[in-house]
């Protein structure tokens, strides 16, 4: 009797989680028009007919790219810190200083990918522009709670107003990463960072 041949099983939480991770880098790479679902593919050992099992559409795709990759991120990097510490200024600083110690090449050459989507994509696309407005929303939302939080214990200035200065510390935040990709240069990135430290060091009660 001929031995079967072993048949593979499909494991569509990862073959998603595959194919996220291979269009987070293609989108990162070439940007979300230019972005080649074929490139995709070739990336991962999907098929075309899975990978249209999973998202109907290259536009489905890139607004899960938003949803599943960019914001969790954002989130580990940038929220997390300020639930491990009752200080929100000593917490962004040590964010910022990590930024600027562990910054290189790639920083320069892909720069933001959430940033770079709302430079390609906000004009064209309303589904895109709401979904990373969503992000940005939440990104000055948990600094700016943290801040309130940081003049109750009194680490904060009385007379920030936190919302204002979230949004503030947020557009230089992104400022800093586009200058740097547009001069190609990892100091100047590392200089505009250097600058908001000190605005950040200027907020402490």
């Amino acid at each position: 009797m001929m031995p079967q041949p072993i048949r593979k099983t499909r494991n569509p939480e990862q073959t998603r989680s595959d194919l996220l991770s291979a269009a987070y880098i293609e989108i990162l790479e070439s940007g979300f028009q230019a972005a080649s679902l074929e490139r995709i593919l070739a990336n991962t050992s999907v098929s075309k007919g899975a990978l249209y099992h999973h998202f109907s559409t290259k536009r489905d795709l890139g607004l899960a790219v938003i949803q599943e990759v960019i914001a969790p991120q954002l989130a580990t990097r940038w929220f997390a810190p300020f639930t491990e510490h009752d200080d929100p200024l000593a917490s962004l600083q040590r964010i910022l200083e990590e930024k600027i110690n562990t910054a290189d090449e790639s920083v320069i050459r892909y720069g933001c990918p959430l940033n770079n989507l709302i430079q390609e994509m906000s004009p064209l696309d309303e589904g895109f522009r709401r979904g990373l407005q969503q992000i940005l929303d939440r990104w000055v939302e948990v600094m700016a709670t943290a801040l309130a939080d940081g003049q109750i214990a009194r680490k904060v200035r009385a007379d920030v107003e936190p919302e204002e200065v979230a949004l503030f510390i947020v557009a230089a935040i992104e400022g800093c990463v586009g200058l740097g990709k547009n001069a190609q240069s990892v100091e100047a990135y590392q200089r505009c960072l250097r600058q908001l430290q000190l605005y950040v060091k200027s907020l402490a009660a």
